[in-house]
């Protein structure tokens, strides 16, 4: 990805401290959207400082339209989108409430879909596009007391496949990736540490996702790569 301009939502998040390094690495100009300024000096850890400088930051909220026209508005251009964002609450479904799952959805698929669509004006712009966004495990296998964000994240694979048939014909690629349960701190926290050994580590996840938003992938589009780890 070297000299792409890359757009990175959740670049700063528990997956994103794994990907982002990665596609640094890859010798991409980077930009990422950003809620608290915390975040950012946490990501310094784990990038050297001389490529830091290739991380551009702008204060978005991905979950209003005015904001991330605003952001796509900032970048040149988008040659590769990698959407990050997202997250997940239990509950079963006849205690959940209204609110939880519009903001499950919120946070899973509209972000999604606003990213999306205005880093596809751009790419439609200049002939080039790579798109990869994350889906789950549990957009294919459901699981109980996970109906909202089952839902949400379904609709993020139909979504990005949908993307993929309308730009067929063109060097524009959008692809999924299935994570089961990602080996963040948070995770750890919300759910116990003891099969943590067995969950997939974002490094892991970062090397699939690198491999779908480079040039060499322009022959993969549609598809839902299922990364579950030893689950």
């Amino acid at each position: 990805m070297k000299g792409k301009q890359v757009l990175l939502t959740g670049g700063t998040g528990g997956l994103g401290l794994g990907v982002t390094p990665a596609v640094i690495a890859e010798g991409a100009e980077v930009t990422i959207p950003y809620r608290n300024p915390k975040e950012i000096e946490r990501l310094k850890q784990f990038i050297q400082p001389a490529d830091f400088a290739r991380i551009h930051f702008v204060s978005t909220n991905l979950e209003d339209e005015a904001s991330v026209e605003n952001l796509i508005n900032q970048i040149e251009r988008v040659d590769v989108l990698i959407h990050l964002v997202g997250g997940f609450s239990m509950g079963k479904t006849h205690e959940y409430s209204f609110d939880s799952w519009k903001h499950e959805f919120n946070l899973n698929l509209n972000t999604t879909f606003l990213t999306c669509k205005y880093s596809l004006k751009s790419m439609l712009k200049h002939g080039y596009g790579r798109i990869v966004t994350v889906g789950s495990k549990a957009a294919v296998e459901p699981a109980g007391q996970l109906a909202a964000y089952s839902a949400a994240k379904a609709g993020v694979v139909a979504l990005t496949k949908a993307i993929a048939d309308e730009t067929k014909g063109t060097n524009i690629t959008a692809n999924t990736v299935l994570p089961s349960v990602i080996d963040t701190p948070s995770n750890r926290q919300a759910m116990g540490a003891e099969n943590a050994d067995k969950w997939v580590k974002p490094q892991s996840l970062a090397q699939v996702i690198c491999f779908l938003a480079s040039e060499v992938a322009k022959d993969i589009r549609g598809a839902a790569i299922p990364v579950y780890g030893n689950i």
